[in-house]
């Protein structure tokens, strides 16, 4: 097999080949037709995550170790089985890579997101960027159906973290109005899961215009840029007051402040993305908005079965991708840093 895989932290990924792996147990082997190249990949490609003020999440703490395979958003083939799996060789599949060490109590629970000690393939296992890869059972293969192969791949991650994080705002009331904080990858995929599950006023900022103008020609209702002069004064006038929900995809400062600021008396904020950063927030609008703010991290595998189920009816319309070779991968992930990629590039071993 061959695998595009950090050896050294911020340097580029090398390509290594290796035996193709044998499945133990459970087991079942996925020869990779598609890889996404997710934003939380270049945090990993870096070695740490931003937790502002010059604090630093090293992932080096978290359980990686290197070399490693990045790529968490896996479509391909069973090419193998384990003594103890099913024997489902040649049939395809999307892979569930946010897995639970399968002992703890989170994951008896059937909450491996809670998981301490899991078993995610691309930021803890070796994952996508690889013409192969070990899933530990094959409860987490799941059907994709007419979708091609190389936009089912984005599902396991961008469509799923927006599918949870969407879900969640569901708790407030009299929900009309939703608001998406960036059109990147996971943005655009919320786009989607949107016009499918919520059945109100969608409205998509970001700081790039054209990514504004895909959002647009992809159904958003309206589209700001929060670096306009005055966008969140209009944005309130327009909705009356303000949003009843927003979801922020990107997870940096001024995307939470606009986020929360944009929200009406009584709404909710769920932050999702990864950039980074800290916000200077003052507690007292809490009370003052009766506002919620709650974090959102992927999804679990009963949601990635709903999400699935939606995409095979048809119902999740695709957001633009574009495919690329394995070997490409340092240039996606130096497209990405520059905010050049649009949607999401798939990786094809």
């Amino acid at each position: 097999m061959r695998a595009m895989q950090i050896v050294d932290f911020g340097n580029p990924l090398k390509l290594n080949t290796y035996a193709d792996p044998t499945p133990q147990g459970s087991e079942v082997v996925v020869r990779i037709l598609s890889s996404g190249v997710c934003h939380s990949d270049l945090h990993i490609w870096e070695g740490f995550f931003d937790l502002g003020g010059g604090q630093k999440l090293e992932v080096i703490n978290r359980g990686l170790k290197l070399p490693h395979t990045l790529g968490h958003e896996i479509a391909g083939e069973v090419v193998a089985v384990g003594p103890d799996a099913e024997d489902i060789r040649g049939q395809r599949f999307v892979v569930y890579p946010w897995i639970g060490c399968g002992q703890c109590a989170a994951c008896q629970a059937d909450e491996e997101l809670l998981c301490a000690a899991s078993r995610t393939l691309g930021t803890r296992r070796d994952g996508g960027y690889a013409t192969h890869v070990v899933v530990p059972d094959a409860k987490y293969l799941v059907d994709h159906g007419n979708s091609p192969i190389e936009l089912a791949c984005t599902y396991a991650c961008s469509g799923l973290t927006a599918y949870s994080a969407i879900r969640k705002t569901e708790s407030v009331k009299n929900r009309k109005r939703l608001l998406l904080v960036g059109a990147g990858g996971v943005g655009l995929a919320g786009l989607e899961v949107a016009k499918a599950i919520f059945d109100g006023e969608i409205i998509v900022a970001d700081i790039d215009d054209k990514k504004l103008q895909i959002a647009q020609d992809h159904g958003a209702h309206h589209v700001v840029n929060p670096r306009a002069e005055g966008a969140l004064a209009k944005l309130q006038q327009q909705t009356a007051g303000g949003v009843c929900t927003a979801v922020d995809f990107v997870g940096a400062a001024a995307s939470f402040r606009f986020g929360f600021d944009a929200l009406r008396r009584g709404g909710k904020i769920v932050i999702v993305g990864l950039f980074g950063g800290d916000a200077p927030f003052a507690p007292i609008s809490m009370p003052f908005k009766m506002a919620a703010i709650e974090g959102s991290y992927v999804g679990s595998l009963a949601e990635f079965h709903e999400l699935m189920a939606l995409v095979r009816n048809g119902k999740i319309g695709p957001m633009p991708y574009a495919t690329r070779p394995l070997e490409a991968a340092n240039d996606v992930l130096e497209e990405l840093r520059g905010g050049k990629v649009v949607g999401r590039v798939v990786l094809r071993p």
